[in-house]
């Protein structure tokens, strides 16, 4: 991005504006969890529609598969789960620790259609791929 192209860092500014008011919205709204159960972290995600299928992407990296749950609330996609630092981490110096840490837990509205209940879950190149093949 040319630091001079004013056009460029105004829409950057913007979409960075709108990703924390989304942000804000989902927590305030969102229902109470139980106590403890406080998620420090949400990954982003993609979702994207096809003619047989619907595709929810999380981005995850560093994430153990078996660290992550995901279910299906009344129309919501719950995406919970751990990532933890590596043991090595306990005695190294730290440089720089940008990845998140801790519990996650991303609530995702689904498309209004119709699932045939079947759903498919791999990861893939660092991301949680959950496919929900339509009715």
């Amino acid at each position: 991005m040319d630091p001079n192209d004013r056009r460029a860092w105004m829409f950057a500014d913007a979409v960075d504006m709108l990703m924390r008011a989304e942000r804000l919205h989902r927590q305030m709204f969102e229902p109470q969890r139980p106590a403890g159960a406080v998620a420090s972290w949400e990954p982003p995600v993609d979702i994207i529609e096809m003619d047989h299928e619907v595709l929810i992407l999380a981005a995850l990296p560093g994430v153990d598969p078996e660290q992550i749950n995901a279910t299906l609330e009344h129309g919501i996609l719950v995406i919970t789960g751990h990532r933890k630092l590596p043991p090595e981490f306990q005695t190294a110096v730290i440089h720089r620790l940008e990845l998140p840490q801790g519990r996650f837990e991303r609530r995702v509205q689904l498309p209004n259609v119709r699932y045939t209940g079947h759903v498919r879950q791999g990861m893939l190149n660092g991301c949680l791929v959950i496919g929900l093949v339509k009715a």
